[in-house]
């Protein structure tokens, strides 16, 4: 099986991304899988602290590697957000692929230091570390910011510099959760290509870019719901950003837990009588492994990439 370095470089040379998918709980794992399966594609499986929390320490490897065994894709376990060197060198002597060290809520130059220690730490490990410069509204999980700042590009080229991270979160207009544009969306492409500029050969990351489909948000508020305003990042705008721009990887959060969600109310409400959680979580399963198939094909580009 190809290694995560490989696919990387792949990504960068043949203008594709590797979606991050955020898992909570083996029914989204395998979703997730699934789809992954049906278009050849790597991906990254990605864990926040909350999920990590969740499913707990004991049972996140043990799930990983029996998923690997069964669907027999490249899949690389990334910890999403970590906020401390202590979570990433948890997430590191677990045996993580990939980490992030989120800084980004830190004065630059604390961020460069925390970030320096992290990547000290995972590489002798043989674990990849992404960092982050700028700070993305929102709210998912346990990261929250009011406001944007966006990625400055002569201090990403500092930062890389001084930090020696394997790629880099940037700030450029996207945003955490469901309610993601108020206004009309303003991705900045002109900081974006300053960005690449300054740093050729460092990949980018995209977070905040859920695309908030709207059937999956029609069928929640119509079966009991309420997510009125929700909406996301254009799918057009995400395919520019995968296929033009050197971003490799694209993480995908709120997107699972609407089409899990969405699946689960619809079954329980057609099937009122119904208990037993395997049936509605079937039809969950399937449910994220068409959207997942589908983003990866269309959005991605990184179908058959295997």
């Amino acid at each position: 099986m190809k290694k995560l370095d490989f696919y990387l470089a792949d990504a960068c040379k043949k203008d594709y991304v590797i979606g991050a998918y955020n898992f909570y709980n083996l029914e989204t794992l395998k979703g997730i899988c699934e789809g992954c399966a049906r278009t050849k594609s790597p991906a990254f499986i990605a864990l926040s602290e909350g999920g990590f929390s969740y499913i707990g320490e004991n049972f996140i490897i043990p799930m990983v590697e029996t998923v690997k065994k069964q669907y027999k894709i490249p899949l690389f376990l990334h910890l999403d957000h970590g906020k401390s060197f202590e979570m990433c060198k948890k997430a590191v002597d677990l045996g993580f692929d990939s980490v992030m060290f989120d800084g980004s809520s830190l004065p630059f130059e604390e961020n460069v230091k925390q970030t320096a220690k992290v990547v000290n730490y995972a590489h002798k490990k043989g674990v990849f570390v992404e960092a982050e410069l700028g700070v993305l509204a929102g709210v998912e999980d346990t990261v929250s910011a009011d406001k944007s700042l966006f990625t400055d590009p002569e201090k990403a080229k500092e930062f890389v510099s001084r930090t020696g991270c394997d790629s880099l979160a940037v700030a450029i207009g996207t945003s955490h959760g469901a309610y993601k544009y108020k206004t009309k969306q303003q991705i900045q492409f002109g900081i974006l290509s300053e960005i690449e500029k300054n740093i050729p050969s460092t990949p980018l990351v995209l977070h905040g870019a859920s695309s908030v489909p709207a059937q999956f948000v029609k069928t929640i508020n119509q079966f009991g719901g309420h997510l009125e305003g929700a909406a996301g990042t254009k799918e057009a705008t995400l395919r520019k950003l995968a296929t033009q721009h050197h971003i490799y990887k694209i993480n995908t959060d709120t997107d699972i837990r609407l089409c899990y969600m969405a699946a689960v109310r619809k079954f329980l409400a057609e099937n009122p009588s119904e208990i037993d959680l395997r049936k509605a979580n079937k039809v969950a399963i399937q449910e994220i492994a068409n959207f997942v198939a589908d983003k990866n094909e269309k959005v991605f580009n990184c179908k058959n990439r295997i």
